[in-house]
């Protein structure tokens, strides 16, 4: 990338952050954002409170008012039959067993009383007169309200269920006249009008008696069940009955309660009769409909204010779209600048690696020149030993000493040996590696090394010292690739050493958790470390080498999973270190 293409790039980008009147007006609206939700949630928990408040009071004021109206006609209605007991014409009806008129003298006073029905029964508990005239000719006497009031003096109280459905509350008091009973005035008093009123409102209200049982209900399903039973016994259609049926244990719930996404409000009072019991079940519906109207304003207000404030935003980025747009062609110039240099220089570098391995095939080529003219003169000596041998066997031959001239023989045989050994290193350093892996004996491959380099180590006089353990060192990898890198450590500890009167090298081979192959010389050490296996990197003159030598082996190295280290010695001279994965027992014997 040039200098101008970076320059514009990171123009666009400054102005694409925008300016600081930007920043401001996203942070109002954040802001107003903020204050909605706040003034919401604090206007919806201050309503609710206080709406709920109020609807408690008036549903305890409706509570109070059922149960005091409930009472007040049970109270009236239980005069009625110690007043009737004392009627002159009943009781001279049941003593003369003439009812002609105890019928209609009934009706006469259950229109005054306002009570339900009223019946007239005999010793025998036989209807005698009513105000319901299809009822004459009835027989009570099983009745509990028929016996109960026979046996007492009392007025008495009874809940009759009925097979229709619900209860008749039924006053019973009987008649006597001179110490003789003569029967039994029953009252039966109008409850159901109360069920009718309270099936006009909201509210579910029911009354329980003593023993828990529903006996008025605004749901005609619940009378006779327990509470609990009750909001079992079929499924409910009004919110309220939904609210209600969501639960199967109302005592254990507080007076304010969420259920099934139906909030209701539980209230409870006690009648002053017979241990009864009023309870009513008020919804949040109006609560939430109060509320909501207030938050739909106040949302209604916020959502104004906001759309003026994004009318504000997008007049400001129209202005700037246009200049967004010539930006944007802008940039689309610049990454196909970039794309193109981006494969140039892919290009480049491809070429680069194929001119690389060019370059180290030749250096490796360069340097078996250079052995192979130390190797020839090498060659020269058992070449000349070997015309030595075979005049000395012509001559023993023909002086007829036959066994002298094969001892001769043997001697020549073991030159074209040696000679052979020399050919052969040099083909198999001449080619590249192979990929495949199989065990190699690092002491074999550094004899193998050091006979490579016999030649120049004769002629330079260098002394050389190997410190190797007794068991063989094994590991993994090229002995061909492996053998590369000890002669290049050798040549540049050959090289390091050309300046010094008594050269010296150490070779340590040692085997831990990894196998380590130290080359040590006692040369003038190395100036620059960091670059030292940077490829064409070099110290030598030119002519003597072009710096890949330490480059491929570094990369030979780390081909095996090891690595190569090198370090200025304590007491001078260079010292390189090749470390290598470690040969087990158990891989030598899966490998063999």
């Amino acid at each position: 990338m040039t200098a101008q293409d970076q320059s514009d790039r990171n123009g666009f980008l400054n102005r694409l952050r925008g300016s600081p009147m930007g920043w401001r007006l996203r942070l109002a609206v954040f802001v107003l954002l903020l204050v909605t939700v706040a003034t919401v949630w604090i206007t919806n928990s201050l309503l609710t409170s206080r709406f709920t408040e109020s609807t408690r009071n008036r549903a305890e004021l409706r509570l109070a008012l059922y149960s005091g109206n409930l009472l007040s006609e049970l109270r009236r209605n239980s005069i009625v039959p110690q007043l009737l007991s004392r009627d002159p014409t009943l009781i001279s009806a049941l003593q003369s067993s003439d009812y002609t008129l105890s019928t209609q003298r009934l009706i006469s006073f259950v229109e005054e009383i306002g009570a339900a029905s009223l019946v007239l029964l005999d010793g025998d508990g036989l209807t005698v007169a009513a105000t319901d005239r299809n009822r004459l000719g009835e027989g009570h006497r099983s009745s509990p309200y028929f016996i109960d009031a026979m046996r007492s003096n009392a007025t008495i109280f009874s809940v009759i269920p009925r097979e229709a459905g619900g209860y008749s509350f039924v006053y019973s008091r009987r008649i006597e006249a001179n110490a003789e009973i003569l029967g039994v005035i029953v009252v039966e008093v109008d409850l159901q009008k109360f069920e009718r009123a309270w099936a006009g409102i909201s509210d579910a209200v029911m009354v329980t008696d003593s023993t828990g049982a529903i006996i008025l209900s605004t749901e005609p399903q619940w009378r006779g069940l327990e509470e609990g039973s009750a909001i079992l016994r079929q499924p409910p259609q009004s919110a309220i009955q939904r609210a209600i049926r969501a639960t199967t244990d109302w005592n254990a719930l507080p007076p304010d309660a969420y259920l099934q996404g139906e909030a209701v409000m539980r209230m409870e009072t006690r009648i002053p009769f017979r241990g009864w019991q009023m309870t009513s079940f008020t919804t949040y519906s109006s609560i939430r409909e109060r509320v909501n109207s207030v938050l739909a304003l106040e949302i209604m207000a916020f959502a104004i204010l906001l759309a003026l404030t994004f009318y504000a935003l997008s007049r400001r980025a129209t202005s700037r779209m246009t200049l967004f747009q010539r930006e944007s062609a802008e940039l689309r110039a610049l990454n196909a600048r970039l794309q193109r240099e981006i494969a140039e220089r892919e290009r480049v570098e491809k070429t680069l690696e194929v001119a690389e391995q060019t370059l180290a095939q030749s250096s490796k080529l360069a340097a078996l020149g250079e052995m192979s003219a130390a190797v020839s003169h090498e060659l020269n000596q058992p070449l000349a030993a070997m015309k030595t041998y075979l005049a000395g066997a012509r001559l023993l031959l023909r002086r007829n000493r036959p066994e002298e001239a094969l001892a001769s023989f043997g001697r020549i045989d073991g030159l074209i040996e040696r000679m052979g050994a020399i050919t052969r290193q040099l083909k198999s350093y001449a080619r590249k590696g192979a990929d495949a892996f199989s065990p190699v004996n690092l002491g074999e491959a550094l004899a193998s090394s050091l006979s490579m380099m016999e030649p120049q180590l004769r002629q330079r006089h260098v002394k050389i010292t190997q410190i190797l353990p007794e068991v063989p060192v094994i590991v993994m990898g090229d002995r061909m690739r492996i053998e590369q890198v000890m002669v290049n450590l050798l040549r540049n500890a050959l090289d390091a050493t050309k300046s010094v009167a008594e050269p010296d090298v150490e070779i340590i081979l040692a085997a831990g958790d990894t196998a380590v192959l130290t080359v040590r010389d006692n040369g003038h050490g190395i100036e620059d470390i960091e670059n030292l296996f940077e490829p064409f990197y070099t110290t030598k003159r030119p002519g003597d080498g072009v710096g890949l030598g330490l480059a491929i082996s570094s990369g030979i190295v780390n081909d095996h999973g090891g690595r190569l280290t090198a370090r200025n010695g304590q007491q001078g001279g260079a010292v390189f270190e090749m470390q290598l994965p470690i040969l087990g027992s158990d891989g030598l014997e899966a490998a063999e």
